[in-house]
């Protein structure tokens, strides 16, 4: 990790917030616990015990590993539905395919994103591809979900496949981070993802000792999950490691610092960081739909156990199966 890197990070156009920007506290931080999910690959829950209100616009993270599968263990979701908001599906190393009732498909692999509209409903599958599954091999990525507004949640379902080599890379003044924006803007700079609500998603590395302090926009809100290593979150310097969460308050920027000594075997200080702009919503959420009330999932589970959310392509000779979260 990571698979999208350059060797000087100099060459890359640099942002810092200004110096006259509120920098945002921290509210607090969380630890994911671990669990499995579709067909038992390993996950953090990574915004499990923090309240809604500071996760709006997002709904849940996983991160999926890291982990080293022996030849035969590889394993991924089986079909399910989704309704109502927007997965991605970010994969740092390893292979991931899919493939969904509307006809779309693709396979993304280190440091692509597919970022998947289910908008009013299909069924999908991820898997890891045969070859993986017979000769093992390290996998580790996230699946985000980002709600939809009312006005958007029945749209057509659409996917975008971005790859690793398109997302718009930046650094910090003195070159000790390099940053991935992945979707959104970052002090000017547009990620490769088109998303309906307004977010920002970035992968960030942080060598041993570096600070970054970037320009966040005021009306999104502000987490940092850490994927891999130790450091510190806020001017404050709050401690965070690998597998937690810190919630930012309000402000016009947010501080992350890594460590000066890491692991051996995690050299830098990697972390994602999110912002979006609340939708204020009443959310309705239950397993794999996420719609503004009790009565729109009622019917969206009818609308999946009478078909309407699409049928598995005939090839591969399966049924559906019933809903489960991925």
């Amino acid at each position: 990790m990571p698979a999208v890197t350059v060797e000087n990070p100099l060459t890359l156009p640099r942002v810092a917030a200004p110096a006259d920007a509120v920098s945002r506290p921290v509210l607090g931080v969380t630890t994911a616990p671990s669990g499995f999910e579709g067909e038992g690959f390993p996950v953090r829950r990574a915004f499990a015990g923090i309240h809604y209100r500071h996760l709006d616009p997002f709904i849940m993270m996983d991160q999926m590993g890291e982990v080293e599968y022996a030849p035969g263990e590889p394993k991924g979701t089986p079909w399910h539905p989704h309704r109502g908001f927007e997965t991605v599906t970010y994969i740092i190393d390893g292979i991931f395919d899919h493939q969904d009732s509307n006809g779309g498909g693709g396979t993304i692999t280190d440091g692509d994103t597919q970022w998947m509209t289910a908008g009013s409903g299909l069924l999908h599958i991820e898997a890891p591809p045969e070859h993986l599954v017979v000769s093992g091999g390290l996998f580790h990525g996230l699946q985000l979900w980002v709600n939809l507004p009312a006005k958007d949640k029945m749209m057509a379902p659409r996917y975008q496949d971005i790859r690793g080599g398109s997302v718009q890379l930046l650094t910090t003044p003195d070159g000790g981070a390099l940053l991935r924006v992945i979707a959104g803007e970052l002090d000017g700079h547009a990620g490769p993802g088109i998303t309906h609500t307004p977010i920002t998603m970035v992968h960030a590395t942080l060598a041993p000792g570096a600070e970054l302090t970037l320009p966040w926009r005021e009306d999104f809100n502000g987490l940092a999950y850490v994927l891999a290593g130790k450091g510190t979150v806020g001017t404050e310097r709050r401690p965070i490691h690998l597998g937690q969460t810190a919630v930012f308050g309000t402000g016009g920027s947010l501080t992350v610092r890594a460590d000066d000594k890491q692991d051996s075997h995690t050299p830098d200080l990697e972390v994602v960081l999110l912002g979006g702009r609340p939708i204020r919503e009443p959310m309705a959420h239950y397993g794999p739909f996420v719609m503004n009330t009790k009565d729109e999932l009622m019917q969206a589970f009818e609308d999946f156990q009478k078909g309407r959310l699409g049928t598995v392509p005939a090839v591969h000779g399966m049924t559906e199966e019933g809903p489960q979260e991925a």
